[in-house]
């Protein structure tokens, strides 16, 4: 099994299924073609995010989740333009947002089942971290991070509002899958964590809780506002303001000191 095959079947069951619709919406489609890397299980970056400054030492390596664990297949799913355009405008998130962040995240949950399923119908074993019982957050730290697992499997690097830069974006949603299969890597273009990040600002200025600082993002500011979301939304919440209206938002900005050819 590749990795070629594995995009294929995803990338048709995100044209087909209904789950990737919204009846309420017309019909609204939430998600593209999805971008899918490979990072290895013994690649030297997992270890380094049981660093405190990093993430946590309760984060748990692949091995952990599958000890015969041989690559993890992370996976992007770019929000389509109608759902990027309807949250541009400043001020509360959009209807069509809230339903990509709840509606959004049940589909990715059958994305990462799906993998699961063809992984193990081929023989081999896997584990979607997202469903796992051991799956736990402390402190606003989970044992397991979709971003820092697509940094490492070649997708993107982290902007200043700690979202994923791919060259998709960073508007849409991650997740990714443990494996025993032995896939060959996906390629770095990058060195640094936030390489893709222009550091233009704008996300600062986007936010409506003022969570985001040249120093990154506050994480408790932007929960509490998340939770007034949830009240006033009912049963969804969201905002991704930072990640709309934005240079990063469907691509990778121009590097800082760039110039036009």
């Amino acid at each position: 099994m590749q990795i070629s095959t594995l995009t294929e079947t995803l990338t048709d069951f995100i044209h087909t299924s209904p789950l990737n619709r919204v009846p309420d919406l017309a019909d609204l489609q939430l998600f593209d073609s999805p971008l899918l890397g490979v990072a290895g299980a013994d690649d030297e970056l997992f270890p380094q995010l049981r660093q405190p400054s990093v993430i946590s030492e309760n984060y748990m390596l692949p091995s952990d989740w599958l000890p015969t664990a041989k690559s993890i297949i992370a996976f992007f799913l770019p929000f389509t333009a109608q759902v990027r355009i309807s949250n541009r405008q400043q001020g509360l998130p959009s209807i069509e947002w809230l339903y990509g962040r709840i509606e959004g995240q049940t589909f990715v949950v059958a994305v990462g089942n799906l993998l699961v399923d063809l992984l193990k119908q081929s023989g081999y074993e896997a584990v979607f971290p997202t469903v796992d019982p051991r799956l736990k957050i402390v402190e606003r730290r989970s044992n397991w991070s979709e971003r820092h697992t697509a940094f490492i499997a070649g997708l993107g690097t982290i902007s200043l509002n700690r979202s994923l830069i791919t060259k998709a974006g960073a508007a849409g949603r991650l997740g990714s899958v443990i494996t025993n299969l032995d896939l060959p890597a996906t390629k770095r273009n990058y060195h640094q964590f936030d390489e893709n990040c222009s550091h233009c600002g704008v996300c600062i200025k986007r936010c409506p809780a003022g969570a985001i600082s040249t120093d990154g993002k506050d994480h408790a500011i932007c929960d509490a506002f998340l939770e007034t979301t949830r009240q006033q939304f009912v049963p969804r919440y969201g905002c991704g303001k930072c990640q709309t209206a934005v240079p990063c938002e469907q691509g990778i900005p121009k590097k800082r000191g760039a110039t036009a050819s």
